[in-house]
């Protein structure tokens, strides 16, 4: 063919497990909320940097190492996560890799998570624990897109390889995995219901 795809950005999407997910999510939305009643730092560093909204990312970043819930949900997240190396060809052949951080997100009406990427870890996630109808999705960006310069816009109509920007709908039970580099954003939660999400930071040795 005279034209090839190269340099792909890959997501992964996939449902935690194939059962007993409502279960998990209940004792994970409990479990949430009591950190969030606990982490007064959390609360006091929300206030100022994630406005309307809470999140233990400053205070309480390791919460599978204190829960056992939350060690539950890294053993089995740990398993998409190799899934998704394997997919990219990483070569981690006699090498380990571990879930180094993990926090808790609480996102009422109009609360929103600014554009940003995940330094120090190589990949990155988002499970979901509570997805009012209407949440806010997470939206990706092209990582080439400072670097277009010149181009004409994208037809309304692109394919999805040309397209510069992707929404991944928010899933009660879904874990999301991206490549840590990848810029991606929360816009504004519209509905009058907390969204809910565990985001997580992985590395090697």
């Amino acid at each position: 063919m005279p034209i090839r795809a190269w340099f792909s950005t890959f997501i992964y999407s996939e449902p935690l497990q194939p059962a007993g997910l409502a279960r998990l999510n209940e004792d994970l939305a409990e479990e949430c909320h009591r950190i969030r009643d606990y982490d007064s730092a959390g609360r006091r560093w929300s206030a100022k940097n994630y406005l309307g909204g809470f999140t233990s990312y400053a205070s309480m970043a390791q919460l599978h190492r204190s829960s056992s819930t939350f060690a539950t949900l890294e053993k089995r997240i740990t398993t998409h996560v190799r899934r998704f190396a394997r997919r990219l060809d990483l070569d981690l052949r006699g090498r380990q890799i571990f879930m180094t951080d993990c926090w808790v997100n609480i996102m009422p009406e109009r609360a929103a998570h600014s554009l940003h990427l995940h330094p120090l870890s190589f990949i990155s996630g988002t499970y979901y624990v509570r997805t009012p109808p209407g949440c806010s999705g997470l939206k990706f960006e092209d990582p080439r897109l400072d670097r277009f310069m010149a181009a004409p816009p994208r037809r309304t109509a692109a394919s999805p390889a040309n397209r510069q920007f992707v929404v991944y709908p928010a899933e009660a039970g879904k874990v999301i995995l991206f490549e840590s580099w990848l810029r991606h954003e929360v816009a504004a939660n519209p509905t009058a219901h907390e969204r809910i999400s565990v985001s997580f930071n992985y590395s090697w040795s």
